[in-house]
């Protein structure tokens, strides 16, 4: 999608790109809304898989002349056997936000470091982050399963009595009140109130299974991040910039 995005903005006036983005778009929406109903359950999700057909047959029966739109019909004939894998499955998200969210981990490793390191550390880092997410993602303490001595999480899981979590949340309440419940938590700890772009990016980091779209259209339903002396500033701006306009037209 972000490299959709992109190649919309670089060709703005590219129709058959536009063309393939608005499908595309169509069909992802509807995924993404049923995953918002029912969350990742491949029983819900399989209705989708004759839209997904419908769309690969309308862009391969058309000769595309743009050579971007040529190229984009390329890439989704490449990837066209693992790019809707997450429909005939349970709990496997449509988004590569859990690469991204846990990428952020290694990232943070070169502020630390603020040099060289060798190739037997990083091996050694990836595994301690390997077993630091999963252990995330299972809702288990890490330093509880280090202390346990035990190498096997889902058997230190079945040891403890818990059952196994299932990623993406496909077993959890519903998407917007569990994100809803989650701002309402966060926005206990602010008084004062908190900026709608702190309260997403706060969000996305306890939920790293749900999108940012997903997150800003619940969030912004909320009326407890925005308290009135957030706005009194800003109407306070919008009239000055008025005023100040209307100055301008009197001198013109």
């Amino acid at each position: 999608m972000r490299d959709l995005n992109d190649d919309m903005l670089k060709n703005p006036y590219d129709d058959e790109l536009r063309q393939i983005v608005q499908q595309f778009g169509a069909l992802l929406k509807q995924i993404v809304d049923t995953i918002d109903r029912h969350g990742l359950k491949k029983h819900f999700l399989n209705k989708h898989l004759c839209e997904v057909k419908r769309f690969y047959r309308w862009l391969f029966n058309r000769q595309w002349q743009s050579e971007v739109a040529a190229k984009c019909k390329r890439r989704f004939e490449k990837n066209r056997k693992k790019l809707f894998t997450f429909l005939g499955y349970d709990g496997v998200p449509w988004n590569n936000n859990n690469a991204e969210h846990a990428m952020k981990a290694f990232a943070a490793l070169r502020d630390v470091i603020e040099g060289t390191t060798t190739a037997s550390g990083i091996e050694e880092y990836l595994v301690l982050l390997s077993v630091s997410e999963t252990c995330r993602y299972k809702d288990l303490d890490v330093l509880e399963f280090f202390l346990s001595e035990q190498k096997d999480i889902d058997g230190f899981l079945r040891s403890r009595g818990r059952t196994r979590a299932q990623p993406g949340w496909s077993d959890e309440k519903p998407t917007q009140d569990r994100i809803v419940q989650t701002a309402l938590e966060i926005l206990a700890t602010h008084p004062a109130g908190l900026g709608f772009s702190s309260l997403v990016k706060r969000l996305y980091e306890l939920l790293p299974h749900e999108s940012e779209n997903t997150i800003r259209t619940y969030t912004w339903k909320l009326a407890a991040w925005r308290p009135q002396q957030v706005y009194k500033p800003a109407r306070g701006i919008f009239r000055l910039a008025r005023f100040r306009e209307t100055e301008a037209n009197d001198v013109g």
